[in-house]
């Protein structure tokens, strides 16, 4: 499970759905929740949580998809399995994993510096933590 810091910048509300959205290294990432905590307030300092397996990866990606959370990383390492590939991206100093199969790994030619979009859906991502300094 990939942990990211970040700090809520904004929340829009209608009946019980909520789209939250952070700050993370100066990057706005969303994030759609059904039942949002009513202590969640903007300013505060949360951890989100995104399992690997939801972090997508593009190369000499340009387009517009529907994906809320676009952000560019380099790729840190890339370990290909027989059927998976661990996929290691660095944005700044934070690293996330993603897990992708093996075969786009090979047709991506995914190789250490390469520059990469990471793409992540609003649905998938998930308070894990209110920081409390």
């Amino acid at each position: 499970m990939n942990k990211i810091e970040a700090i809520i910048s904004q929340i829009d509300n209608i009946d019980n759905l909520n789209i939250v959205q952070f700050d993370f290294l100066g990057t706005s990432l969303k994030m759609m929740s059904l039942d949002l905590n009513e202590n969640i307030k903007v300013g505060q300092k949360v951890i989100l949580i995104v399992k690997s397996t939801n972090i997508l990866v593009a190369k000499n990606f340009e387009g517009m998809l529907s994906f809320s959370n676009q952000f560019k990383a380099k790729v840190e390492e890339v370990d290909n399995g027989k059927l998976l590939s661990s996929i290691s991206l660095k944005i700044k100093e934070i690293i996330l994993e993603s897990i992708i199969t093996q075969s786009s790994s090979s047709k991506m030619d995914l190789k250490k510096d390469d520059e990469v979009t990471v793409l992540i859906k609003a649905s998938d991502l998930s308070i894990y933590e209110v920081i409390n300094d």
